[in-house]
This record gives C-alpha cells, structure tokens and sequence, in this order.
C-alpha cells in the first residue's frame, strides 16, 4: 500500500498495538534509552537526522515539508535538521522566516532549519549569521564547499562568537574536473568522468586546521573516503573540536555496486571497497560520530538521465534503519546499541537537540524487498530498490501523536 502523509492513522488513546497497551512501560523504557530484548517488536528512540533535503521553499516538486516528514516519521525519525540550499537561500532572518513558517504549518516531526554560511551560498560574503543565530541549528552552505579559506575562518571565528557550530559540505571546486562518480575501477572500465577522493579530504584538512585556530565547534558532513576518516581521527586525538558524519550508502555499498542508473548518483560518489572499509572502522571506533541520510529528492526525470546527466541526490529516510541494521546489525559488524547511538544519542548530543520521549516500534523479523512505490517521500530514487532488508516501522510516536503504519 502506498501511503500518503494525510492517510496516516493518528490516535493519542493507549490503544496503540496489541503488545503495548500500557504506555507507561513503553516511555519507562524509552527513559533508559530503547527496549533491546529478542522479541518480535523492539521500541527504539525516535532517530534524528541532521542532514535532509526538504526543498520547501524553492523546489516542491521534489518534496515538501510535509511529505518529507512523513517520509521521516515512516522511517522512524522524530528530529531532523535541513539543508539551506533553497529558494530563498536562508542567509538572513527574513528569508529564513519563509521556511519556518512552513515547518510550523505544516511539519508532523520535529524540524531544525540550518542557516546559510555566506551569501546566497555563493561562497564571496558571510550571511548575516547574528540575525538568524536564535533560529537555526547551525550553520552550512551544503551542497557547495566554502572554497575560500579567509571566508571560511570568518565564518568559524563568528560561529564561534555565537555559540554555533560550521556543519561543512568539503569539496574544492578545482579538483572536481566534471567528474561525477568517483575516479575508481568502475569509471574507467565504463569511461565515465570522475571525482577524485582528495577533492573532499583535502578540504577537510583546511577546515580542520582552521577549527583548530579559531576553537569552533566544526562539523563535517557525508564523509566517503579513508583520507577524510584518517584526518577526523586525527584531529579528535588533538583536541580539535570536530564531529563528522557518514550516509547510509557509503557503508553499505561501493563503486563495484553502480550500475548506469540515476538512482546511483550522489555527492560525494560511492568509493571503493576499501574506502567503504575504513569508514565502517571508522564507526566501530568512534571516529564517525554518528549517520546521516543526506535524504535529496529530485523528481523522477531529474533522475532518469543515467550516471552522466541525472541529478545528484538520493532519498534515504525511510531505508536507512533496515538498511544498516540488515547489513552491520544482523551480520555482526556492530550491534543494535550501537546502531541506535548513531542514529539517534550522537546526533542529539552533538547539536544539542533534546530527546524528549518520542519512539518508533520495529517488527524486527519482518523480512521484505525495499519498493519504492511504498515511500511517503516524493523523491523516488534509492539504490536499494529491490533490496531484501529486516525491520519494518510499524509506529512512530513524537509530541503525543502515534502515527500507524
């Protein structure tokens, strides 16, 4: 059945599910985290992305508020921050005004707006961070890297004046070269154009000594390659003030799963084998400090051009939880704890963004291919279609509303 985000069941009485009729247990154990027992259904705290593309303002046709956190709550998320490249550019309190009008509208989860670093995110003149401070989550131009090194120390020194964290997408423009997957085996046996790995860690690198200068809270998004783990877990034995994130799909799959399909293109590309690898070390250490979806709807023509001319962007709320645990849980790479920290305890912390005492309940030995078709998301495009996955969202409850599923 494929949902749409006004059919959802919303009840607030204690008739929830057969097998938890005494709500009071369920928020008992909600309070010491999750329920990680070996039963059919296992109550998880409510999952928080900090990194999704709603694209309201600016490009609904992709997603909206509304769509994209029904797309949140099917795949148990209760908080998620978005991404500022939207139309108004959010670098200043009034356009951030037009977004935030939405979210209190329409939005049926929690919603934390990022502001833009610069201008437009242009990348030339700092946002008027001061202005919006009391608003956003933090601060990121996502999307595009800040490729001047003298506007980015700005824009650290004023997060720092402000109390916020610089959430950083690192890509230095001149390495780039038109590629579009990354520059690997896979490129050149099928003579694609591609994107070097040092094109993103090489601007880590800047950032961090930069982070290290000026003492800001610094933050880097969707991390790919082994370089960008090595310098994060550096940087954490130093001192510096970092925390990173990693997508779904850079754990899961590599260069040797792309086909010619547009569902298989996204930014940073997937990497190797071995880059794969060193990110799944780098989550069993603490390096990678928590997961993000990176959730980027486009509509179905956007993505229907191939490898070479679709949009960058896949969709990812509602896959990321059976994905990870099908592929890292149930193989013993890492456990539900764990898991559960990376999805929902690090991210909190980090951009401290509260709990509260919102869940989600999974039949845990529910066993089904990923259909796209099912998505409460506009956004169609994931390179898991297909996949046979464990775990399905069979509820999902924040501020006092149970949304069936």
């Amino acid at each position: 059945m494929t949902y749409k985000p006004d059919q959802f069941a919303i009840k607030t009485d204690n008739n929830c599910h057969p097998d938890l009729q005494d709500m009071e247990f369920v928020f008992e154990k909600i309070g010491r985290g999750a329920s990680f027992d070996n039963s059919r259904y296992v109550i998880l705290p409510g999952f928080c992305d900090v990194h999704v593309h709603f694209r309201e303002p600016g490009f609904s046709y992709k997603e909206t508020i509304k769509s994209g956190t029904a797309a949140a709550l099917h795949g148990g998320y209760t908080d998620v921050c978005t991404m500022p490249n939207l139309l108004p550019v959010p670098d200043c309190k009034k356009n951030l005004d037009v977004q935030t009008e939405i979210i209190k509208r329409d939005a049926l989860i929690n919603v934390y707006p990022y502001g833009a670093i610069t201008k437009d995110q242009k990348g030339e003149k700092l946002s008027d961070m001061a202005d919006m401070a009391n608003d956003v989550i933090a601060f990121s131009d996502d999307g595009k890297g800040v490729q001047s090194d003298d506007i980015m120390q700005k824009a650290m020194e004023e997060a720092k004046r402000l109390s916020k964290l610089i959430v950083a997408h690192c890509e230095v423009n001149s390495l780039l070269c038109g590629g579009y997957i990354h520059k690997g085996r896979y490129a050149e046996s099928h003579g694609h154009r591609g994107i070097v790995s040092e094109s993103e860690w090489r601007q880590v690198e800047r950032d961090i000594s930069i982070a290290k200068k000026t003492g800001c809270k610094y933050h880097v998004c969707h991390i790919s390659c082994s370089e960008s783990v090595e310098l994060i877990r550096r940087a954490k034995t130093e001192g510096v003030d970092v925390s990173c994130e990693t997508a779904p799909h850079y754990l899961t799959l590599c260069e040797d799963d792309l086909c010619e399909d547009g569902r298989f293109k996204m930014n940073p590309p997937l990497r190797s084998k071995e880059d794969k690898e060193a990110l799944i070390r780098g989550i069993c250490d603490g390096t990678i400090d928590m997961i993000a979806t990176d959730h980027a709807p486009h509509s179905k023509e956007e993505k229907s051009r191939g490898l070479c001319d679709s949009a960058f962007g896949i969709v990812g709320l509602e896959t990321a939880f059976p994905v990870l645990y099908t592929s890292l849980v149930k193989t013993g790479v890492i456990t539900l704890e764990k898991l559960v920290c990376l999805l929902a305890k690090n991210p909190r912390e980090r951009f401290s963004i509260p709990q509260g005492s919102d869940f989600s309940v999974w039949d845990m030995q529910c066993e089904y291919k990923i259909d796209p078709e099912n998505f409460l998301s506009l956004g169609r495009a994931t390179p898991y279609e297909g996949k046979t996955v464990f775990g399905k969202n069979i509820m999902t409850v924040v501020n006092g509303k149970v949304y069936e599923f």
